[in-house]
């Protein structure tokens, strides 16, 4: 089953490339294979069983006999919504990239190599196994935006390229320490055996394996200051690989940080949970201020992104808790947050494109008055920029609710000032829909159209979870304790 969902994106890679003579072929293999691959998420998911602990759907062969090296996949609570995520977004990039029209064998096959990659992230048990999905999202990456981007494509890929390879560094590094620091008996890649071991004896001191992870996933998600590559990355980007950037490969850092970080070394993540909470909360203030100085939309979201990966830090911090203030409600909020910021800034990358494509600008001044002509495209930017800023019956309110709840009993001088990023996430949104959706309309966009079909049912798939989540959270949540309650046990809560 995981093997499918997996791999089923790269089949339809490989069909391209063998079968896709023509535009309308390529379009249509690349459509059926992100149907196929997003009907058996749901289908995991709506098997997955909230009453069994542990990892489901094993897949365990072995790869290098040698190292103890194998091809080792599960998933359990955290792990099947982050999936179904990325089906649903890699769904979403394909629809919305249905108008390309340079190079378009080429441009599928990368996006549907890059759905495997991110996907393998959420499954993979070996660390191995885990830093090759990891590294393979790399050049997919690499190759859309400096092939399809615009503006300065090439450097932005470079940068994106730099920053991450940085950080497959240090994973590739804490690794390999983490292996050879173990008794030569007990050397193994597998994540579910270490989590259940005490790693403080190892050779070399755990906090230089604890950073050397947290590093990498910090550049991803990102963290302030390892942050200035998503902007130019975002920017340059065609509208699908903003998508897939924002609403799943920033999720891999977060997935790590709670699987690995805290799963796996929880004496350190108590010991630096201030360090983790100072982070979070100047990453949440530092991106909100700057979206307020954003004259161009996709910089305004992406900015919004590094404000809203900080409350996922500051979830992640709770764990740091001891005793009765250790509870899974603030690092179920970081996971809930993860699925609902995909979704919501996955909504708002594919209005922006649409507006983008329309008017042939992103620049706010030169726009205005658009929900007149665009009246579809515009509620989907209304209800995800609402969403954006925690509005009550959308899943980003709960989300942060829960942060908020679970991180204030430790933190409370981290928790109140992240708390005023969303004041600030209030005024850049409710600002940028009023200049951009309504006030006058400009002469020069008298004639724009409004969303055709595919981007209608782009919109849709988008705006279903943010409402569906906001109104019944349990769907979430109580798989997302499935696979947190053990991580917290391990804890000592």
């Amino acid at each position: 089953m995981l093997s499918a969902i997996v791999f089923i994106p790269l089949i339809g890679a490989l069909l391209i490339g063998v079968a896709g003579r023509t535009a309308p072929v390529v379009r249509g293999i690349a459509l059926v294979a992100g149907i196929v691959n997003l009907v058996l998420a749901l289908v995991l998911f709506a098997r997955f069983s909230t009453a069994e602990a542990g990892f489901q759907w094993v897949e365990s062969v072995d790869w290098i006999p040698a190292l103890n090296i194998q091809y080792l996949m599960g998933v359990d609570g955290l792990s099947a919504p982050l999936l179904l995520l990325a089906a649903l977004l890699g769904l979403v990039a394909i629809l919305a990239s249905w108008h390309i029209s340079t190079r378009v064998r080429e441009y599928f096959m990368w996006l549907l190599l890059l759905q495997t990659a991110v996907a393998g992230v959420f499954v993979s048990l070996d660390f191995i196994l885990f830093f090759v999905f990891w590294e393979l999202e790399l050049l997919p990456m690499f190759m859309l935006i400096s092939i399809w981007g615009t503006g300065r494509r090439e450097y932005s890929a470079m940068k994106f390229l730099a920053y991450t390879f940085l950080g497959s560094a240090f994973m590739l590094a804490a690794i390999l320490t983490l292996y050879f620091s173990l008794p030569a008996a007990d050397r193994t890649f597998d994540m579910r055996l270490l989590a259940e071991r005490d790693l403080t004896g190892l050779i070399i001191p755990t906090s230089l394996v604890f950073f050397g992870f947290f590093i990498a996933f910090a550049i991803k998600l990102p963290v302030w200051p390892m942050h200035t590559w998503l902007p130019d990355a975002h920017t340059d980007a065609p509208t699908a690989v903003s998508i897939m950037l924002a609403g799943v490969l920033l999720k891999m850092g977060g997935y790590g940080l709670i699987r690995i970080n805290v799963g796996l070394f929880p004496e350190e993540i108590v010991a630096y949970a201030p360090l983790l909470a100072g982070l979070a909360t100047v990453s949440v203030l530092y991106g909100a201020f700057a979206v307020l100085r954003q004259s161009d939309l996709k910089r305004l979201v992406a900015y919004s992104s590094v404000s809203h990966m900080g409350f996922v830090l500051l979830g992640v911090a709770s764990a740091g808790a001891t005793g009765a203030a250790l509870t899974p409600v603030g690092l179920n909020g970081a996971a809930l947050q993860l699925f609902t910021h995909g979704t919501i800034t996955g909504l708002l990358f594919v209005v922006v494109g649409l507006v983008y494509d329309r008017a042939h600008t992103r620049h706010i001044p030169e726009l205005g008055g658009l929900m007149r002509r665009m009246p579809i495209i515009g509620v989907g930017f209304v209800v995800a920029g609402l969403a954006s800023l925690g509005l009550p019956s959308t899943s980003g309110f709960v989300a942060e609710l829960l942060v908020f709840l679970g991180t204030f009993p430790v933190f409370a001088w981290a928790t109140a000032l992240s708390a005023f990023g969303v004041v600030l996430a209030a005024g850049y949104i409710l600002w940028t829909v009023q200049r951009t959706f309504f006030g006058p309309l400009q002469a020069r966009n008298n004639d724009l159209p409004d969303a055709k079909l595919v981007d209608a049912v782009s919109i849709a798939l988008l705006l279903l979870p943010i409402m569906v989540v906001g109104l019944y959270p349990k769907l979430l949540t109580d798989v997302f304790d499935v696979g947190i309650l053990p991580i917290i046990s391990r804890l000592g809560g």
